[in-house]
């Protein structure tokens, strides 16, 4: 703390020195030193100016002509009174089309994940959903998240190595000044591969001419603890009464698990009070400030901020620390120098569930007893936790730039160079009490960083009165680096011992002198590198039809030499009816019509496929696929579980087309936009399952193609708009709906099964496959029997008996089995939108949002595990493990029919449409209050001295409203599976106040 603030300090003493220095020698009425990426104008005249829906977007190429009908913005100036503490809580429900899934309400965590315009390929792993993210621009940088290739050497998929940080949570929301969402490719087509899926455009805060200013912005409050009925042994053991008298044989009755089998044991059967250790309301703050100032020749601005985000739940945590510095200075009349580094530091408290504790060290104990829940036996674990064992979180992000602007009459040349790093850091060390006699140590470094060099030249021709011409040319060059390091000890002499030392040097076969008897090493790197060249051509007509077309090629080093590059281009349309509303009197103010067309690269994120045919081969042991080692020695077994990579993989490319409308009435104060499209992803790489005589799990092929299809609607009305003060009232509105459908498999295919998850040809890709259940077998005899053979229905070889469910035979074979499986459902919502209304009033002002989610669904994972109990109870299995929130009421018996727990078919199997449920909702999301003091009587007198002081009150997550029985509907994995691992999203208030002089 005390280093940031003395770097922030030290930031504003240069500032004052630059300041002073400057001197304004030369006159420069007529130039704005701005951002070179704000939405600013770049003509310096009428003649010049382009027209009304041709603004500059910030965008990789800094000075991109779009039209404003393809990009959606959302309002920071709002956003940022509310502690969010990730990009992605501030896009949820404020964009049409874009939907944010938020699996998870521990702060910080990389769980988050947003879709734009549907599902673009299917969810198998985590790595898959980082494939369909959008892309992130910071002032034009293209931000590089953590690559997923560590995920490879994991035996759980359930986060990732390292600190597992959301790194979009370093984006602070005071110190931005627009995020604009790219959804369709008439815009993202500029942004070049990596916006395939869409492009979130962030534009910061940034030196200006003026006099100083200074903001200062502090707001604290708290996350409320949720209200839980708890349970003990006795409820536990009444629930399983149901099972037990009516199925269980006298052996099962005998036995009984011992947590339940001793009713005076206090632990199970006392007071059931471990919430009141993992359920606190916790305190959030943040605090940030900023000084801003120069001349027409020099200007600058610093921010420095820092922020405390919380769980309600397991003392969880995340903090973030922030300085930026941004300096403009116009040396020349015509060349314009500008410089910006952005620096953030994130610390995490993650949570201690067992189930993440045990996918880290790869190890299951025995989990035949639950944790107890009295809160004295509780506290000695977390005590474990908290004074004999460490879990050490932490990343650090910087990104800066340093671009040089020159105009010379109608062209507009700009060169910039910048960079984007992070560093991912964990050091855990788990002491032998939580690890049944032995210890446990890891450490993971990794870092990823990017370099881009942009070179961009545009130039403006006017024909004639009625035609204008913008042309732009540009190119990008890109260099990726990845790597990270992991180690992982076991059984160290001393619990003393907490690190795992090495000596010598790397190169040397002794490096690894470890305390600990087992070891495991892993290290990885990988370079990608992108070089795009790209053009555009804008044509306007009378200012009232536009054209635009993009060509641009793009070279990938990690694509095999002869699919090198990829072509892509790009047509749209716009026309204005301006003039035919004025000569028909059309009862409408505003309307447009456009349309487009074009095709986009998309970018692997591994570069295993640029080599052509390879395999990798796994020296792992006990089933972990990793390539890891014993005492620093290879293995000798190989499964080669990363599949084949065989020739002539091509680029995969979404190809989009769509038309769109937008209208004006009642002088624009009712305002509509609708947009309908139809994407396609393209020649996408799949593993595809292979026989084992092969030697390796799978192959890499191309040729999964992915249609999404949709229509989004925005409304904004202005209801009370009076022209000399009084109540205004503004609502929003808006609503997407969006469908899938696998279009092709590889190799021709028609349906294929990858775990739990089946694909068709013709079908959505979101659909789950579950067993249809008609009711119980009550007795034996009520088993059909197959009349040819006289074989009794069964399950996949096992006969059905009474207690056991009836599932439906549809192919008619007397065997239950995959081809009984029917799609039902969906887990990407089909509808999604928000309603939002703001409400001013002399200087007061209330904003409320809501949220909702339709035609979508759940499979209640958690309900499925709480029932399979007889199944799941001792299993040395990490599906088995039962937190310490196993002990609240969650469940209604109601809802369930009541099947033998004991059968061999295991008849509470996930994969059953009982646990299939409605998972829409309607969302409170946030609602504000805030007041403009400086609009009062003392201070309507101080106008010189203060430009606004806002005091405003927050509440975030305040109810739900929804049909799913299982909690909280959003709290569901990314194939739509609820857990029951997800912690709950908080319900937050604060208090703030915001300071501008």
């Amino acid at each position: 703390m005390k280093n940031y603030f003395a770097c922030f300090t030290f930031l504003l003493f240069i500032n004052a020195c630059l300041s002073e220095a400057v001197t304004a020698s030369v006159s420069l009425k007529n130039i704005t030193i701005a951002a070179p990426y704000q939405e600013v104008d770049s003509a310096k005249s009428k003649k010049d100016k382009p027209n009304e829906n041709t603004k500059v977007i910030d965008s990789v190429v800094l000075r991109n002509y779009v039209s404003k009908k393809i990009v959606d913005s959302i309002n920071v100036k709002k956003a940022a009174l509310y502690p969010f503490n990730s990009l992605q809580q501030a896009l949820k429900a404020s964009v049409s089309g874009v939907f944010v899934q938020e699996p998870n309400g521990e702060p910080g965590t990389s769980e988050q994940g947003m879709l734009i315009r549907g599902i673009s390929r299917p969810f198998f792993t985590k790595s898959d959903v980082t494939l369909a993210q959008p892309a992130i621009f910071i002032n034009g940088i293209p931000l590089m998240q953590d690559n997923t290739f560590s995920g490879k050497i994991q035996k759980y998929d359930f986060s990732p190595l390292g600190s597992a940080t959301n790194l979009l949570s370093t984006i602070d929301l005071d110190n931005v000044a627009s995020i604009h969402v790219v959804k369709g490719l008439d815009a993202a087509a500029i942004y070049g591969p990596r916006a395939a899926n869409g492009a979130i455009l962030i534009t910061t805060k940034n030196a200006h001419e003026g006099k100083r200013e200074i903001s200062f912005n502090s707001a604290y409050g708290f996350v409320d603890k949720d209200m839980v009925t708890t349970t003990n042994g006795v409820d536990e053991s009444n629930f399983r009464k149901i099972f037990y008298d009516k199925f269980a044989t006298a052996q099962e009755s005998s036995n009984v698990p011992g947590f339940l089998s001793d009713v005076s044991n206090e632990n199970y059967y006392g007071a059931s009070n471990w919430t009141d250790l993992y359920y606190k309301r916790a305190p959030i703050y943040t605090i940030n400030g900023s000084i801003t100032g120069g001349t027409s020749r020099s200007n600058f601005r610093f921010y420095g901020a820092n922020s405390s985000s919380a769980g309600n739940a397991d003392d969880t945590k995340l903090d973030k620390y922030v300085a930026s510095f941004f300096i403009n200075m116009l040396p020349l009349k015509w060349l314009t120098v500008s410089s910006m580094v952005n620096a953030t530091k994130l610390t995490r408290d993650r949570n201690r569930n067992l189930r993440d504790r045990f996918a880290e060290m790869q190890y299951v104990p025995d989990l035949s007893s639950p944790i107890a829940p009295n809160k004295t036996v509780y506290s000695n674990l977390l005590d474990q936790y908290e004074n004999r064992s460490f879990d050490n979180n932490s990343n650090n992000v910087i990104q800066g730039s340093f671009s040089l602007n020159a105009k010379v009459k109608k062209f507009d040349l700009l060169s910039r160079i910048s960079f984007d790093y992070n560093e991912n850091m964990r050091d855990v060390f788990y002491n032998s009490q939580l690890l049944d006699g032995n210890n446990y140590v890891s450490n993971y470094f990794g870092y990823n960083q990017r370099l881009n060099i942009d070179n961009v030249l545009s130039y403006s021709y006017t024909l004639d009165r009625r035609n204008d011409f913008n042309f732009l040319v540009g190119h990008t060059f890109t260099n990726d680096i990845s790597k990270y390091n992991y180690g992982q000890g076991y059984k160290g002499p001393s619990d003393y011992v907490r690190i795992n030392s090495v000596v010598g040097n790397s190169e040397s076969a002794d490096y690894l002198k470890s305390l600990f008897l087992i070891v495991n090493r892993f290290t990885d790197k990988q370079k990608i590198n992108l070089s795009s060249l790209y053009g555009k051509v804008e044509y306007s007509y009378h200012k009232e039809f536009f054209l635009n077309a993009v060509l641009r090629t793009d070279g990938a080093s990690n694509m095999q030499p002869t699919n090198r590059w990829f072509f892509s281009p790009i047509i749209s349309a716009q026309w204005n009816l301006e003039r035919i509303i004025a000569k028909y009197n059309l009862p409408v103010s505003r309307l447009k019509v456009n349309a487009s067309w074009g095709r986009l690269g998309t970018l692997y994120t591994s570069d295993r496929y640029a080599a052509g045919p390879q395999y990798t081969s796994d020296i792992g042991w006990s089933a972990n696929p990793s390539m890891s080692s014993y005492n620093g020695f290879g293995t000798i077994t190989r499964p080669y579980s990363l599949g084949w990579v065989g020739y002539d993989i091509p680029w995969a490319y979404v190809q989009e087309t769509s038309i769109g409308l937008e209208v004006g009435m009642l002088k624009d104060r009712l305002q509509a936009k609708i947009d309908l499209y139809s994407k396609n992803n393209k020649r996408m790489l799949m593993d595809v399952p292979t026989n084992a005589e092969y030697g390796y799990a799978n192959t890499s092929q191309p040729g999964m193609d992915v249609n999404n299809r949709g229509v989004e609607l925005a409304l904004q009305a202005a209801i009370l708009a009076p022209k000399n003060g009084g109540i205004t009232w503004n609502l929003n509105f808006n609503v997407a709906y969006n469908t899938n459908k696998l279009n092709a498999l590889p190799g021709g295919l028609n349906e294929i099964t990858v775990g739990n998850q089946k694909l068709v040809v013709g079908k959505p890709i979101d659909r789950f496959w579950v067993l249809q259940s008609a009711g119980v077998y009550q007795r034996d005899i009520d088993v059909p029997v197959n009349p040819t053979n006289y074989q009794i229905l069964n399950y996949k070889g096992l006969p059905l008996l009474a207690g056991d469910p009836k599932w439906k035979d549809l192919n008619g074979d007397y065997i239950i089995n995959e081809n009984d499986k029917v799609e039902l459902g969906n887990f990407i919502p089909r509808i999604t939108g928000n309603v939002g209304t703001d409400l001013t009033y002399k200087g007061f002002t209330l904003d409320v949002n809501f949220a909702f989610v339709g035609k979508r669904n759940i499979l209640n994972q958690a309900a499925a595990n709480r029932l399979d109990f007889a199944a799941r109870a001792g299993n040395n299995d990490i599906n088995s493990i039962n937190e310490i929130t196993f002990w609240q009421k969650g469940l209604d018996m109601a809802n369930y029919p009541v099947y033998n727990p004991w059968s061999a078919v295991q008849a509470y199997r996930t994969d059953q449409d009982i646990f299939i449920e409605n998972g829409a909702y309607l969302k409170l999301r946030s609602i504000s209050l805030g007041y403009d003091i400086t609009r009062a009587g003392f201070f309507k007198k101080q106008k010189n001295n203060f430009r606004r002081l806002y005091l405003y009150a927050t509440a975030l997550n305040v109810f739900t409203i929804t049909p799913y029985t299982g909690g909280d509907p959003e709290l569901v994995n990314y194939t739509g599976v609820d857990t029951g691992y997800g912690m709950s999203i908080p319900k937050t208030y604060s208090l703030g106040i915001k300071l501008d002089l």
